[in-house]
């Protein structure tokens, strides 16, 4: 059955200071509403209204919103012009604020913020300047780089909790932490039909830190990219039941659920927009790997090093070095599509690597898991096309007559025939290459279509 999919704008869209006071929103109200999401009380509330400089029944919409969408994008703010809250002050009256934080706020004794306000308010009050309010200059604070502005003040336990030391990674709880990578498999690949060898896949990989269980993964031929680790994460995130089932395997997968941190590397595919916002959206906080820290990814890592060495043992290896190589003709031996190596992959993973004793926990991943599957509350996406929309990849196409051409194949949605011939502009299409039966079509209103394949 065909169905037309209205979805919201997507985020990376949106002004990005509109984005960014949204997402202090959404974390101030996550951090109140912590696990008791249902309920909040008369203090939490003046709290907010507090921090956040609202009046007590914008936080009751915003966090009402929050409950509902459970996204950041939920709490943009709708209406045009400043966002709630803002001031701008003219260039002297920021001045001012900026000369008095560097003369009386950044000293070694320590002035505390009401000290700098009134400061400020006599320095204004002697140029005949109405004085800033308060929340504005706790703004220009909160802007500063933490640990700089602990380092000026003498703050050494701010210093020392802002300062990154290399050590062992510790998580307390399931999807806390999970940890993405990518590696080039040391196998090559045949085509399905030829059976001629087209090269060695690249593997991304996504691993729990607390039950070193392997979340999920995606194998491609194309070279690390966004969407490699897009599709990871999506794989990661959902139910898999009926993954495995396509794929003929029986044994249990139960990892589901948003993580709440991402470990990434520093490459440019972990840094694009579309990710961050993504992940942003659906309350996902992303940690890049900080240089010379090799402890950072040390899970992955070694995981990805055990996977590699299972493919040591398939025809059409290419093992880890020259030595072990060989004579051995990697191409000449190469007998496994990529979707068959999928399913070895997977295969290793539920039905060996989950269910062995992990040295580092004595226990294997699988049981200590499902020991912690019914204490821990796992967040799942609330619109769940909308989050997997918004990992895609895009081009910008031309809406013709004729519907969307993308890629010499054409698509089409009854929802389009108002745009026809109204739209100067090139719209936004987003495609999943693993299913190129559909796409979705960003139109003019900001809403997104699912439009499908013609034949």
């Amino acid at each position: 059955m065909v169905c037309t999919a209205m979805i919201e704008s997507l985020p990376e869209k949106i002004d990005e200071a509109a984005w960014e006071e949204a997402c202090q929103r959404a974390d101030a109200i996550r951090k109140i509403l912590g696990n008791n999401a249902d309920q909040t009380s008369a203090t939490d509330i003046a709290y907010l209204a507090n921090e956040l400089g609202l009046s007590r029944a914008s936080v009751f919409r915003l966090i009402k919103r929050l409950r509902e969408s459970g996204t950041v994008m939920s709490l943009v703010d709708r209406k045009r012009g400043r966002p709630t809250g803002h001031r701008a002050l003219d260039v002297r009256r920021e001045e001012i604020i900026h000369k008095s934080i560097r003369k009386y706020y950044l000293k070694q004794t320590r002035p505390s913020v009401s000290q700098l306000v009134r400061d400020i308010k006599t320095d204004c009050t002697t140029e005949g300047l109405q004085p800033p309010h308060r929340r504005t200059i706790e703004a220009r604070l909160n802007n500063m780089d933490l640990r700089k502005r602990a380092q000026h003040r003498g703050e050494q336990k701010t210093v020392k909790a802002t300062t990154a030391v290399p050590g062992t990674l510790r998580s307390s709880r399931p999807l806390e932490i999970v940890q993405i990578d990518h590696t080039k498999a040391d196998i090559f690949v045949v085509d399905e039909e030829t059976r001629e060898p087209i090269g060695r896949p690249w593997l991304t990989l996504a691993m729990d830190v607390f039950s070193r269980m392997v979340t999920g993964f995606y194998l491609t031929m194309d070279a690390p990219s966004r969407l490699s680790i897009s599709l990871c994460l999506l794989h990661s995130v959902y139910d898999k039941t009926a993954w495995l089932k396509e794929r003929e395997i029986d044994e249990p997968w139960p990892v589901a659920g948003l993580p709440d941190r991402v470990h990434v590397d520093n490459d440019a595919d972990f840094r694009s927009r579309a990710f961050k916002r993504g992940c942003e959206n659906a309350g996902i906080a992303i940690d890049w790997r900080p240089p010379g820290t090799p402890h950072f990814g040390g899970h992955i890592e070694r995981l990805i090093g055990t996977q590699m060495g299972r493919l040591h043992l398939l025809p059409g290896t290419t093992f880890s070095n020259a030595q072990d190589l060989a004579e051995y003709n990697s191409k000449r031996h190469a007998a496994l599509t990529l979707r068959e190596l999928e399913r070895y992959i997977t295969l290793d993973i539920v039905g060996s690597y989950h269910q062995s004793i992990h040295s580092s926990l004595n226990r294997p991943p699988l049981a200590v898991w499902q020991e912690c599957e019914g204490e821990t509350p796992l967040r799942l996406p609330e619109d769940r096309l909308q989050f997997w929309i918004s990992f895609l990849p895009e081009q910008e196409r031309t809406l013709r007559p004729t519907g969307i051409h993308l890629f010499d194949l054409r698509y089409w949605s009854p929802a389009l025939s108002a745009d026809v011939g109204r739209t100067p502009r090139r719209l936004i299409v987003k495609y999943d290459p693993r299913d190129m039966s559909r796409v979705f079509v960003r139109r003019p209103t900001g809403n997104f279509v699912e439009a499908r394949l013609q034949t």
